[in-house]
C-alpha cells in the first residue's frame, strides 16, 4: 500500500523540522478572524459535540481557541516550538484556560498524553504524513479514543481536484484561455520534474479517500467524506 517516495520522504527526518522552524502561522487562506471563525465552525459542525477535544497539528492555535468554548478541556500537540508560542499568546490574549499544549510528533505524541478524548482532529496535517504515518497514527488513536468517539482529519489534498485547482478551475475570474495557458504551463514542469527527477511543486502528499478508507477500515471503522468548504481542492475524513 506504501510507496518507495513515501519511504524515502519519510527518511528525512529534518526536512519538516526546517521547514516550519520559526513559522508562526498555520497557513490558513486568510489570517482574519473572520475568516478563521467561519472555519472553525464548518470543522466543529463536524466534530459535532464531545467533551474533551485533541487537535494535533494545532499550529498557532488558530482553530483551537475557537474549538475551546464548545469543550470542557482541549490538548493543542504541535512539534513546532514557535508555533507552540504563537498558540500560547493566543490562548492567554483569549483567556482559554481549558486549553493545554504539548509539544510532539506524530511519533512521540502518545506517551505524552496523560487522557483519552472524546475527539481527536487535525487539520491541514496529513498533507505532511506518510500513508505508514497515517496507519500509525488510527492505530495509537485508538488507545486514545472515548467509546463513541471520533478522528476527524480536515482538509487532506485531493489528487483529483488538485491539479484543476492549480489550473485555475476554481478561480472567480476562471476563463478558458488562461486555463489552457495554465494547462500549458503545468504540462511544462511536470515535464521538467520528470526529466530532471525533481519533486512536484505540492509539498508532502495527496491521498486518495480510497487509501483513507482503506486504512480506516482496517481498525473497524466506519468513515464519511465530506468535501472541504473553504479550500476547494481539500476534504475532510471523518472516522467514527
Amino acid at each position: 500500500m506504501f510507496g518507495d517516495n513515501e519511504k524515502k520522504l519519510s527518511k528525512k527526518k529534518d526536512f519538516w523540522i526546517e521547514f516550519f522552524a520559526g513559522r508562526i502561522d498555520g497557513g490558513h487562506r486568510s489570517s482574519a478572524e473572520e475568516f478563521l471563525s467561519m472555519e472553525a465552525e464548518e470543522k466543529l459542525f463536524h466534530l459535532k459535540g464531545g467533551k474533551t477535544l485533541l487537535d494535533f497539528g494545532c499550529g498557532a492555535g488558530e482553530l483551537l481557541s475557537y474549538y475551546a468554548p464548545e469543550y470542557e478541556q482541549l490538548v493543542g500537540v504541535d512539534f513546532s516550538a514557535s508555533m507552540l508560542d504563537e498558540a500560547s499568546k493566543r490562548i492567554r490574549e483569549q483567556k482559554c484556560g481549558n486549553i493545554s499544549l504539548i509539544q510532539a510528533d506524530d511519533k512521540t505524541v502518545w506517551d505524552k498524553l496523560e487522557s483519552s478524548f472524546d475527539r481527536i482532529t487535525a487539520a491541514g496535517v496529513l498533507q505532511y504524513l506518510t500513508l505508514q504515518e497515517i496507519d500509525s497514527f488510527i492505530f495509537n488513536a485508538l488507545s486514545h479514543l472515548n467509546k463513541g468517539g471520533k478522528i476527524v482529519f480536515f482538509d487532506i489534498l485531493d489528487p483529483r481536484l488538485y491539479p484543476l485547482w492549480k489550473i485555475g478551475l476554481f478561480s472567480q475570474d476562471a476563463d478558458i484561455l488562461n486555463i489552457l495557458r495554465k494547462i500549458g504551463f503545468e504540462f511544462k514542469v511536470m515535464l521538467s520534474a520528470s526529466l530532471n527527477n525533481r519533486p512536484k511543486d505540492i509539498l508532502g502528499f495527496a491521498h486518495s479517500p480510497n487509501i483513507i478508507k482503506k486504512i480506516a477500515n482496517k481498525y473497524s471503522f466506519e468513515i464519511t467524506f465530506v468535501q472541504s468548504m473553504y479550500y476547494e481542492y481539500k476534504y475532510h475524513a471523518i472516522i467514527y
